[in-house]
């Protein structure tokens, strides 16, 4: 689990080199946008540290609004989350073979991810061990070409699954897939790449409930299909970057469009203010240089943080409600900030809102994706263990 996070109560900014602040109260708003939206029962993805934001207390605070399913990525996530007393629902759908944590999972009731026969013995067997039936979703390969089992290998793989329920040490909890482009901002091509991956999926449906298989769960819809694709929801979707407030694809919709607040706010104290001569460079390669004679300002963050050096002499921050120009390379723990134009006073100490919501005008994550030529979702997720996440 998370070691970054802590309650704002009994805490002072005060000094600090840099914080995020990260609002529980948006993260649920925006969790129930989405389900509100998707009308159907909502899986709620806490991977890689609630993308960034503190699982360890946004899991609970999830749980305690109600929400069913949890989902992560690895292994060892799922057995932090149930280290740290979760007992509900939680899937978990990527590990590597012979990784012990599978057993321990399968022991710690967690649903795990089947994409290969392979993936099922190792379950089915560690079900053997600790006596217990291993609840499975079966992910089936509908186009994405990352994990899932290839359609053309269900036959064998329900063969072997046939055996393993009448055993009692199997249970096909859910079938499931992933969606590989619902947030193409060509509507008609997101639109053509569903059908195409739904048509996939009914077949294999088709498969399984031919045998006499009949999945609690079924499950195909991400954010971008909970929220624009009515025809991949079934009867679960799994909404991950949505709930923390940013667009799958802000070309196809911003998240102010789609009633979504930002729940990161990252923000930093001024290192030092200092004035420059017309032609002094900043920071390496000089690939800024001023001129004019200008303020400079600096922030005690830099790559080494999360923040994208791609995204050097193409983005701003906010100091006193006013967006301030970045300037020169971002380095591994500072930038630099042009101040020559702001009309009021500014000095080493000053708040920097660096992205958010956009509440004192400061560029949102999914800006500073697109800034530096990827998407919020890396920009959120990259945020490093040396910026502490303050729940407020």
């Amino acid at each position: 689990m998370s070691n970054m996070g802590m309650s704002k109560m009994g805490m002072s900014n005060a000094g600090a080199r840099a914080w995020a602040n990260i609002s529980g109260e948006a993260i649920l708003r925006n969790y129930d946008t989405v389900r509100a939206i998707a009308g159907v029962d909502t899986m709620a993805v806490v991977k890689a540290d609630a993308y960034g934001h503190g699982v360890d207390v946004i899991a609970p605070l999830l749980r305690e609004h109600g929400v069913a399913w949890l989902g992560v990525a690895l292994p060892s996530e799922a057995l932090a989350l149930r280290a740290g007393g979760d007992t509900g629902k939680l899937l978990c759908w990527l590990s590597t073979p012979g990784e012990p944590d599978i057993a321990a999972c399968v022991a710690a009731g967690v649903d795990m991810s089947v994409s290969s026969s392979r993936e099922l013995r190792e379950i089915s067997s560690a079900a053997h061990v600790h006596g217990v039936s291993a609840n499975v979703h079966v992910k089936i390969d509908t186009g994405l070409s990352r994990n899932g089992l290839p359609l053309q290998e269900l036959g064998s793989l329900l063969e072997e699954l046939l055996v393993l329920i009448a055993q009692g040490v199997i249970c096909v909890r859910g079938v499931w897939s992933h969606l590989a482009s619902a947030d193409h901002e060509d509507t008609a091509i997101a639109a053509d790449s569903v059908a195409a991956q739904r048509a996939v999926f009914e077949l294999a449906l088709g498969q399984f409930a031919s045998v006499g298989i009949e999945p609690e769960v079924v499950h195909l819809a991400n954010t971008a299909g909970a929220l624009w694709h009515s025809d991949s929801r079934y009867n679960l979707v799994r909404v991950g970057i949505g709930i923390y407030g940013l667009s799958p694809n802000t070309q196809r919709e911003s998240a102010a469009a789609l009633g979504l607040v930002p729940a990161m706010s990252v923000v930093a104290h001024l290192s030092s203010v200092k004035s420059a001569a017309t032609g002094a460079g900043v920071s390496y390669s000089h690939t800024w240089k001023a001129a004019r004679d200008s303020v400079l300002g600096l922030v005690p963050l830099g790559y080494a943080d999360g923040i994208p050096r791609s995204a050097s002499n193409k983005v701003g921050v906010a100091i006193g409600g006013e967006l301030v120009a970045q300037v020169g390379t971002i380095a591994m723990d500072q930038f630099v900030v042009d101040l020559t134009d702001c009309d009021f006073g500014i000095v080493a100490g000053s708040e920097v809102h660096v992205f958010g919501p956009g509440a004192h005008g400061e560029m949102t994550a999914d800006s500073w994706g697109v800034a530096s030529g990827s998407i919020g979702y890396e920009v959120v997720t990259r945020l490093g263990t040396r910026v502490p996440r303050v729940h407020v």
